[in-house]
């Protein structure tokens, strides 16, 4: 298979169609190749300590619940994401936007806000999966189906409502990790490809190419970020529901300002080798679905 295959947008399915199916494609992929590498960012990150979370043992606990939330969470943002960014420019290409901004900002400023609107839809189903998967990775449930029991045991004390936080405990500050991350990330990654478009003279993009782009975007990302991530897994593994700003406050606490980039080195690994087969297998996925049957 040609994997810089490149078609115009107007041949072979729907944009939804491939928007769908190619992040479905593209979200197994990365987390199922890159699980090991979470999990020793997520014990790294936790508060009890690298060791007394697992260590380097049983580094694919909680794999079962990163393998159902992969393929719908990626997909539901790939499928906004496109949506958002097809809508604003063609409202911008008509005439309802073309005097809302200058020309040369538009187009990042279109790819942050459709990239903000997939993160926050994505976080529906990436929030309560994730919150099962990290506990099962810090060694506080003996798997995905196990820290998902325990938390629906609780039904009799925190009724149905309190089950329904606690699935989604830091959505909040998932969101403001996931925004600022995807406002660095696609904006970059879709400006890289413009230039190798611009500098090849081709229409299209080829997946290795789109997979450089998206690790290089990654990286970047996954550093400034990184703080946010270590607030997010704290939230997400304390043992009673605190608000942001008292967990903030609390690792300053204990921990001191470094602990903010507690995780930071694996954490760039793991994005950016999951950007280059996150973006790169969408951009494969895509260019196929768009060539004609």
């Amino acid at each position: 298979m040609d994997l810089t295959s490149t078609s115009t947008p107007s041949e072979g399915s729907s944009p939804f169609t491939r928007a769908l199916l190619a992040g479905a494609l593209a979200g197994t992929t990365v987390d199922l190749s890159l699980f090991p590498i979470d999990t020793l960012k997520t014990r790294l990150q936790s508060s009890s300590g690298f060791q007394p979370s697992g260590g380097f043992r049983g580094i694919y606990a909680g794999v079962g619940s990163a393998l159902i939330g992969s393929a719908p969470g990626a997909a539901l943002f790939f499928v906004s994401y496109e949506s958002i960014k097809i809508g604003l420019r063609n409202w911008r290409t008509s005439g309802g936007g073309k005097n809302w901004i200058r020309r040369e900002w538009s187009e990042p400023l279109e790819h942050m806000v459709a990239a903000s609107v997939g993160e926050v839809a994505a976080c529906a189903v990436r929030v309560p999966t994730e919150v099962v998967k990290q506990r099962a990775q810090a060694m506080q449930a003996k798997g995905s189906w196990d820290a998902l029991r325990m938390i629906l045991r609780r039904r009799g004390q925190i009724r149905v409502g309190g089950i329904w936080m606690e699935l989604y405990r830091g959505w909040g500050v998932t969101v403001m990790r996931e925004v600022p991350f995807t406002v660095i990330q696609f904006p970059l990654w879709e400006g890289l490809k413009e230039w190798r478009r611009r500098k090849t003279g081709r229409e299209g993009i080829g997946a290795v190419e789109s997979g450089v782009f998206g690790s290089v975007a990654g990286a970047v990302a996954a550093g400034v970020t990184t703080p946010l991530d270590v607030l997010k897994t704290r939230l997400m593994l304390a043992t009673e529901r605190v608000g942001a700003w008292t967990m903030l406050a609390r690792i300053l606490r204990q921990s001191g300002p470094s602990a903010f980039f507690a995780g930071m080195g694996p954490r760039i690994v793991w994005i950016s080798a999951g950007g280059a087969i996150f973006l790169g297998s969408y951009q494969w996925a895509y260019n196929k679905l768009t060539e004609p049957r």
